[in-house]
């Protein structure tokens, strides 16, 4: 199948072709022409694996020459962190990323033979992760072309150095597609590792203070796993003499003592990637960094990664310690992440704890290990990659004609920006509302807690669900409301490269929704029956078909709300508002009968809730668990 070297060589071509243009309509043109063929590359991968019976393929290519060229490039990326490090004075950063590479160099040139193993394969939840990095990933380029225009415009305080950032997106493609089609843990490592790299330089692309503080909090967080990746690749192939991904997780799942330790580490590991406490705060940083690159790291790519990982892991982890400190720390993740989300004004901020939320029930989904929870994690998971990628598209586009992104400025949003605002009720409602597939996803996942009797995991979905209803509603109730800013006017100056990605996210994200009953019967189970051998219906086609219809009339409600507010006019009563009312509900006279106007604001208990309150005690928290679980862990396996 030579389309699966071409999915990871051609983004890495064209990173260096948009590296090297500097002519802006020249690029933007190239980054055009290379996102469809990213997509109908992955869509070719996708028709050629169905030909051949939709059944897993190993793919083993005589890739000596391969495998050095992976071990150079891994070197290389280690110089070039350890220069960055000393040019910002961050030297110990260097140590986490000089470690990892010396004994992965040392393994391969001076370690034991190993055997030998296929370097590809691809299945329903390879092919899965895909369509999200391919789809998703370059609707997003599409979407940077016309973003990075505007925003240098508006910008100009920073270099344009747009040249560099698309660089960074195709590199970070060709890196996601070596991760999720590596079977070889040594290919794996290495993208990992170039994940990381591209992540760092993505989120220091201003050069700012800020900028340079949280591009590095990310690099280190990362590295961090990235060591701990690499010890448990290491340590697998001394004791076993495989370095397959696939013979991992079959011999831990038999109870073999030599893989518990490999596969807690890397499921540490994938911790890191996928933001969970107490290694949250790399994500929150992020929102530095332009728009695009923040949706790229939030929904289709970096933190996607560490989830592809452990729901590979999730058979081995089944009813194990391992199992049980990656759902605490997913559980715990999702309920503290999502009250300090309630805390926020900030949309970009709300997104980022959103994200943070959702990835630690997928987390905790892999951790309880069963085809319940599985199934619910990869709809969830498909259903926050197209969300949140067009949430973070939107707000940027919002924040371009409102020249704000505070929810609170979004009051009335559908009477004055209505195509921004539906495009934002979409991405919402797929978030949170019943019956959407976030909803059945934390269904499922409750259930599957209940008949594991694992109580403290029931309490954190039960109460996290909860809390992730309150700041959902809060800013969907903003953007629905009646407006108290019709006498102003805004201009929706969204290009029309992004008005197209947005619209084909929020097409995709009606799809997903109206198609969830086709989608689970012959895409989703037969997943589930790859990993675990079989596979039973979470929900009977009956419910499923029932939730369509309801889903459906919720999409209706903002379209007929917009007819509504063009075509009628609304009669309301006059509100008492300590002193005479205007006449529109949005003004009155006060006592020293001064003209004032009435903002209705939501209410944030940011100094209760917010994260400078909560993120500390919840980091402390979340060590003390990895540390005791780690513990016992490598204490089972000494004894």
């Amino acid at each position: 199948m030579p389309i699966v070297p071409f999915l990871i060589v051609f983004p890495l071509i064209v990173a260096v072709v948009m590296f090297c243009v500097r002519v802006n309509k020249i690029r933007n043109f190239f980054a055009y022409l290379s996102a469809l063929i990213i997509m109908a590359g992955v869509g070719a991968l996708a028709v050629q694996w169905g030909m051949q019976g939709f059944a897993p393929i190993a793919l083993t290519y005589d890739a000596e020459m391969v495998d050095h060229v992976i071990l150079a490039a891994e070197i290389i990326l280690m110089i070039l962190v350890t220069v960055l490090s000393f040019k910002y004075k961050k030297y110990w950063v260097s140590l986490l990323s000089i470690l990892p590479t010396g004994l992965i160099a040392y393994f391969e040139l001076m370690g034991p033979r190993v055997e030998e193993t296929a370097q590809i394969y691809i299945d329903h939840l390879s092919i899965l992760m895909c369509i999200i990095v391919g789809v998703i990933g370059s609707l997003i380029v599409v979407y940077a072309v016309g973003y990075m225009h505007g925003y240098h415009h508006h910008h100009t305080e920073f270099e344009d150095r747009r040249y560099y950032f698309f660089a960074l997106l195709f590199a970070f493609l060709g890196a996601m597609f070596g991760f999720v089609l590596s079977e070889n843990l040594l290919w794996i490592d290495f993208f990992w590792e170039m994940t990381s790299i591209c992540s760092f330089l993505l989120i220091g692309y201003t050069k700012t203070p800020e900028a340079i503080n949280n591009c590095f909090r990310a690099l280190w967080m990362n590295l961090l796993g990235g060591c701990a990746l690499a010890v448990g690749i290491v340590y697998y192939g001394y004791t076993s003499g495989i370095v397959s991904l696939h013979g991992l997780v079959e011999r831990a799942a038999t109870g073999d003592k030599f893989a518990v330790i490999p596969v807690a580490l890397i499921a540490f590991a994938a911790l890191t990637k996928a933001a969970q406490l107490p290694f949250s705060t790399w994500l929150i940083g992020a929102m530095v960094a332009p728009t695009p690159s923040s949706a790229l790291l939030h929904s289709a790519t970096m933190v996607k990664a560490g989830i592809y990982v452990l729901f590979r892991l999730a058979p081995a982890m089944t009813g194990t310690t391992t199992g049980l400190m990656i759902a605490l720390i997913g559980g715990f993740t999702f309920l503290v992440t999502s009250i300090m989300a309630i805390a926020q004004s900030d949309g970009k901020k709300v997104l980022a704890f959103s994200t943070i939320s959702n990835l630690g029930l997928m987390v905790a989904c892999a951790g309880v290990g069963t085809e319940e929870t599985i199934w619910a994690g990869v709809f969830l998971m498909m259903f926050h990659a197209i969300s949140k990628s067009l949430l973070f598209q939107d707000v940027g586009a919002t924040e371009n004609a409102l020249h704000s992104r505070d929810i609170e400025d979004m009051h009335g949003l559908l009477y004055i920006l209505p195509r921004l605002a539906i495009f934002m009720f979409i991405g919402i409602a797929g978030m949170f509302l019943a019956p959407f597939g976030m909803l059945i996803s934390k269904w499922a996942a409750l259930k599957a807690s209940i008949d594991e009797r694992n109580i403290i995991l029931v309490f954190f979905i039960c109460f996290g669900s909860a809390t992730t209803s309150f700041y959902w509603t809060k800013w969907m109730g903003k953007i629905i409301s009646a407006s108290h800013l019709k006498e102003k006017t805004f201009k929706d100056i969204t290009k029309k490269n992004e008005v197209i990605s947005l619209t084909i996210h929020a097409v995709m994200m009606i799809a997903l929704c109206v198609l969830f009953p086709l989608i689970s019967r012959i895409y989703v189970t037969p997943l589930i029956t790859e990993m675990f051998g079989h596979a039973e219906n979470v929900l009977s086609d009956a419910i499923l078909y029932t939730l369509v219809v309801v889903i459906v009339l919720v999409f209706a409600v903002p379209f007929f709300a917009y007819l509504y507010s063009k075509n009628a006019k609304v009669n309301m009563k006059l509100s008492y508002m300590n002193g005479i009312n205007t006449g529109d509900n949005r003004k009155f006279v006060d006592a020293m009968g001064e003209e004032k106007t009435l903002w209705l604001s939501n209410y944030y208990m940011h100094k209760v809730i917010g994260s400078r309150k909560l993120m500390i005690p919840s980091q402390i928290f979340a060590v003390a668990v990895l540390l005791i679980m780690l513990s016992m862990i490598i204490g089972g396996v000494l004894v």
